[in-house]
């Protein structure tokens, strides 16, 4: 089964760990780079892929997180939120699966642009805006529909003090990448 279709009941109410504590996870050292690094994903890709790079829209919609999800946040278990999942690809092969949380009350303001990013890498808006905050990074292993188990990483980012939550999923394809910082 080819691993984008695996993804799509991928469990992400899952234990995550603090990356204070990514040692425990005995993650294989060619992921941990890619695990740990706080600067933007999406730089890092273009660099490793030349350029050849982009996002492909999956799914973005209003949908309840999970519960994993609304806690992180600090939300209402049952309060929707937009939910935005995308394909990042180098090389025109899928790198990283990405699904970032957006509560409704993070959407006010200038930060209403969140909801038209498009096919744009939410990575470039995130770390071009000089009001964006990143909280610790959390580490899991998730399990794949075909029972293949890839590593993830996620974050709270905060826009003008407002809340996000992404999570990157690590695809077997990026396992060959060179990780260039």
């Amino acid at each position: 089964m080819p691993i984008p279709s695996a993804l799509t009941s991928m469990n992400f109410d899952v234990r995550w760990t603090g990356l204070r504590r990514v040692t425990r996870l005995h993650a294989p050292l060619c992921w941990q780079r890619w695990l740990t690094d706080r600067a933007s994903l999406t730089q890092h890709l273009l660099n490793a892929s030349n350029g050849k790079f982009r996002v492909e829209v999956v799914r973005q919609g209003w949908a309840r997180p999970t519960r994993s999800e609304a806690l992180a946040l600090g939300i209402p278990l049952r309060q929707l939120a937009l939910i935005r999942e995308v394909h990042l690809l180098g090389n025109d092969q899928v790198w990283v699966y990405a699904r970032s949380i957006i509560p409704a009350s993070t959407m006010t303001g200038r930060e209403r642009q969140l909801s038209h990013v498009g096919n744009r890498s939410l990575g470039s808006v995130l770390f071009s805006d000089p009001t964006m905050h990143r909280g610790p990074l959390q580490i899991s292993r998730l399990r794949l529909s075909n029972q293949q188990t890839v590593w993830a990483r996620r974050s709270k980012f905060f826009l003008s003090g407002k809340p996000l939550l992404v999570c990157e999923v690590f695809l077997p394809a990026l396992e060959q990448v060179h990780y260039t910082p």
